[in-house]
């Protein structure tokens, strides 16, 4: 492994269309058919204030101020449905796009001139559903930890930026609390089917195209994943709990490797206080997409948790955070920790813009380089919606 990631790609996260249809536009509804579109444009000014220790025990610092979207891209989605008797049959498609491109062009080298601006479709499917349930075709995001980042209080927010995966001056997302808490749900190729609500209890099951070990590894069944979502109201208090879990086999060069996550959760919410818990243990998996299947005696094993507060007042909503991974890597000596401490604040200025500061620290220990780092960074920014 090196001892430095750059993560471009993976980060291109989340606004999933669970926040987005919410705010849709209908563009048109007539005798069952429908078809709408959502939208949303971030932007932050961010400072951030970096001090990083290397192997040999050299101290460096520096300070970076960009202006870039934060933890969800920028995004346009469109909707379709159609009530076909008793079936029903709908679309989505979302486009991501990265406003991050300033100084990169597409080749990501810094300095050079030209913009890429990561134009990337992260959803295409198509759903029927009926009395019995519903089944995605296509490609959408994961089930494993999807509940945990759609849960995350920073979700409009902006997150953590550790220079250790080249978020500071990355040419995408921030990563929110991506490898401090949870792995990101990365859009998969997939047949997935959902149950109607059976009191309170909501089942997701679905196989995903594998992820490759290498390419001449051998998969001999595909990805499984899969997600149990419980949600009650009793008196006045909203509790929704969670579990998701991940299965897959991979061969290469006569060695098995098995990868596996379970990651689970719970929000209650009373008055305007939410309380969030959630966590999640994998291995064979990256900590960072859960993509980084390993083949051999060099398998990973990560353990994450996140914990959160926030407190809604009228147009006001104040929250706490901290989240924390562990990573070892069975087959060296390779331990790490990466945690996240951040306090934010989202004033809605009218339905659909959204004025956010937050703050977060976020720390870094690598066993393997000696490498620690303590990232401070301010954000202040923006988010539209329709």
């Amino acid at each position: 492994m090196t001892k430095r990631f750059k993560v471009s790609l993976i980060t291109a996260t989340l606004a999933m269309a669970a926040f987005n249809s919410s705010a849709a536009v209908e563009i048109y509804e007539n005798d069952g058919m429908s078809f709408s579109a959502d939208g949303l444009v971030n932007v932050f000014y961010v400072n951030s204030s970096v001090e990083a220790t290397d192997a040999s025990g050299n101290v460096s610092d520096r300070d970076q101020s960009r202006v870039r979207m934060g933890f969800l891209p920028n995004n346009i989605g469109f909707n379709f449905s159609n009530q076909l008797s008793d079936l029903k049959i709908g679309m989505r498609s979302s486009f991501w796009v990265s406003i991050n491109d300033t100084d990169q062009s597409r080749d990501a080298t810094p300095g050079d001139l030209g913009t890429g601006s990561l134009i990337d479709v992260r959803q295409f499917y198509g759903t029927v559903s009926g009395d019995w349930g519903e089944v995605l075709l296509g490609k959408d995001f994961g089930l494993f930890n999807r509940a945990n980042i759609l849960g995350d209080e920073l979700l409009l927010g902006y997150g953590q930026t550790s220079d250790f995966f080249g978020l500071v001056d990355g040419g995408n997302v921030s990563f929110g609390n991506i490898s401090t808490g949870y792995t990101y749900p990365f859009p998969k190729s997939q047949i997935t089917y959902r149950s109607p609500d059976m009191n309170g209890f909501k089942l997701a099951v679905g196989i995903m195209d594998p992820n490759k070990t290498g390419s001449d590894s051998s998969e001999d069944l595909p990805r499984f994943e899969a997600e149990l979502m419980y949600t009650t109201t009793i008196d006045e208090t909203s509790i929704k709990a969670w579990v998701s879990g991940v299965s897959q086999s991979s061969e290469a060069n006569g060695v098995e490797q098995d990868q596996s996550g379970i990651g689970y959760g719970a929000n209650v919410k009373f008055g305007g206080l939410s309380l969030t818990a959630s966590g999640f243990s994998s291995e064979g998996l990256g900590h960072v997409a859960g993509l980084d299947n390993i083949v051999g005696d060099d398998a990973i094993e990560s353990d994450g948790y996140l914990v959160q507060a926030s407190y809604t007042m009228e147009d006001n909503r104040f929250v706490v955070t901290y989240g924390e991974t562990e990573v070892k890597n069975t087959g060296s000596v390779l331990d790490a920790t990466h945690t996240n401490t951040g306090v934010a604040y989202f004033r809605t200025i009218r339905p659909g813009l959204t004025l956010v500061l937050e703050y977060n620290n976020t720390e870094a220990d690598v066993s393997d380089s000696l490498m620690a780092e303590d990232n401070n960074t301010f954000a202040i920014g923006s988010v539209i919606t329709f």
